[in-house]
């Protein structure tokens, strides 16, 4: 017995159909409620479809019929372009099977999508904040390439400069047209103009929190010391500085992995302070201390002084890194006590108080 429920389906024929019979119902601007596949049936088209070339004569026979109904697909009244091919030829069989909702479903997740020209993204990048050169770059491979190039750092060195900002003599236009460095040039500089960035310097402490951290198997590439004539203290500071090579992150972003700048822009990545950053340590008085230039930075901490009124600074150089955890032994380095320290500073590569040859 049949199910309850069930009705019967009208048989459209193609003898019995004339042109009084095509109702509004069969085509796109129906019901969503009476025609839930939003297209014409199968059965209907191809009943249609049959009149239409008997009353056009033997001309319109000879028409394909997938050229007729891929004009309906693209004005998109009867549904997708496989959903047409599934349309029944005149003698009421099938052509092709359905493809499954699986098919279809993986046929549009394997879209590449849009290629566009590098032009496109150079004019997308004119828009782009400094802070959103990141995002910008991670988008896709030419985007990535667009912010390699010394156009884009030329055009955001001159969307962001100010006449009245104070600039060393590197970062001046009429400097900043040499590629070497260009792209670490127009960081620095853009530290000194921009404002999001000038008071994001402002808001950072002088010293984080976590720069002990930072700072351990840090390599001294150099060394100095001099004297700060101070405006209020009638005795002078003395500053000891340490430039620190840092280890690279041991987390990078996978997008950029494996990606090197094309040979054409090398000469605009150079930056030989990559990586880099300036330990400033200022005492109330002159110290002695030992050639570490070459060596590993393997323990740093900071304390209270022994008169409660300031720091005292404890630093071990190494001749190799130490890893796994372990705490470094005084004798196997070398030991540098500051005490009494008056300020400690770790200024960044791109830190306008950072010092950096003017050659680069």
């Amino acid at each position: 017995m049949p199910r309850r429920g069930n009705r019967k389906r009208l048989k459209y024929r193609a003898n019995d159909l004339s042109s009084h019979r095509v109702t509004v119902a069969d085509f796109a601007n129906s019901d969503p409620a009476v025609v839930k596949s939003g297209r014409v049936k199968k059965a209907v088209a191809n009943a249609v479809q049959k009149e239409v070339k008997a009353l056009c004569g033997l001309e319109a026979s000879r028409v394909p019929s997938e050229d007729g109904l891929s004009v309906l697909s693209e004005n998109g009244h009867y549904g997708s372009s496989e959903e047409l091919e599934d349309i029944e030829n005149g003698n009421g069989t099938s052509s092709k099977k359905k493809k499954s909702r699986k098919q279809r479903e993986s046929s549009i997740t394997d879209y590449a999508g849009e290629d566009f020209p590098l032009d496109i993204w150079l004019v997308l990048a004119s828009y782009i904040r400094p802070e959103d050169v990141v995002t910008f770059a991670l988008i896709c491979k030419k985007a990535w390439t667009i912010t390699c190039t010394a156009v884009f750092w030329m055009r955001l060195y001159k969307r962001h400069y100010q006449t009245n900002a104070y600039l060393p003599v590197r970062l001046l236009p009429e400097c900043m047209y040499r590629l070497r460095a260009l792209r670490a040039c127009v960081i620095r500089s853009l530290f000194h103009m921009y404002e999001p960035f000038c008071s994001r310097l402002a808001k950072n402490p002088s010293l984080p929190e976590s720069t002990p951290n930072t700072l351990l198997n840090s390599k001294c590439l150099l060394f100095w010391c001099k004297k700060v004539e101070p405006g209020i203290r009638p005795e002078p500071l003395w500053e000891f500085n340490f430039k620190l090579k840092k280890l690279p992150p041991k987390q990078k972003n996978l997008c950029l992995i494996g990606l090197q700048p094309p040979l054409e822009y090398k000469e605009v990545h150079f930056n030989p302070d990559q990586d880099c950053c300036l330990l400033q340590v200022t005492t109330l008085n002159f110290i002695f201390i030992p050639v570490v230039m070459g060596m590993t930075l393997t323990y740093f901490t900071i304390n209270v002084s022994t008169d409660m009124r300031h720091h005292r600074v404890r630093l071990i150089f190494q001749d190799c890194p130490v890893l796994n955890g372990k705490k470094p032994r005084g004798e196997q380095g070398v030991q540098i006590v500051l005490d009494p320290v008056h300020s400690v500073h770790l200024l960044d590569w791109w830190h306008p108080k950072y010092p950096f040859s003017t050659m680069a």
